[in-house]
């Protein structure tokens, strides 16, 4: 199978670029497929997975939770109120997607927060050690 599926404007892209253009290893994504987090769009006549710029978006999204402390299990929400969000969804079902968004978000925000002070920690601790890093000892 070409990259460019035949009269079709969907460009498929083989795992190795995926994890080149995601920054996450070829298991990771066998990975998240397995667990049905983000199934490749198409398989190649040889088997082989092949990804949709949707599908490397949301490989992407996961990438931005997994730091965060999300669940596989949030992770999958998230991915699935994101997409409902996105449709033209029945009044409940977008209030109950848009319900989770706002949680996950406001989780983001406090984990980040977290995240810079651990940073600031580390970058005051490298600025000590540099310090003495260059002290001579005689």
């Amino acid at each position: 199978m070409t990259d460019r599926l035949e009269g079709s404007a969907l460009r498929h892209m083989q795992i190795g670029e995926v994890a080149e253009r995601t920054e996450l290893s070829i298991k990771t994504i066998r990975h998240y497929d397995e667990v049905g987090l983000v199934r490749p769009s198409e398989r190649s006549a040889g088997g082989f997975r092949l990804y949709t710029d949707a599908d490397v978006q949301r490989l992407l999204v996961i990438r931005r939770m997994k730091p965060l402390g999300f669940t596989l299990d949030e992770m999958r929400q998230l991915l699935d109120s994101l997409e409902i969000l996105a449709s033209d969804p029945a009044a409940d079902e977008r209030a109950d997607a848009q319900a989770f968004v706002t949680d996950c978000h406001t989780r983001a925000e406090e984990s980040c927060r977290k995240l810079r002070t651990q940073l600031a920690y580390a970058e005051e601790l490298t600025a000590l050690l540099a310090d003495n890093a260059t002290t001579e000892v005689p």
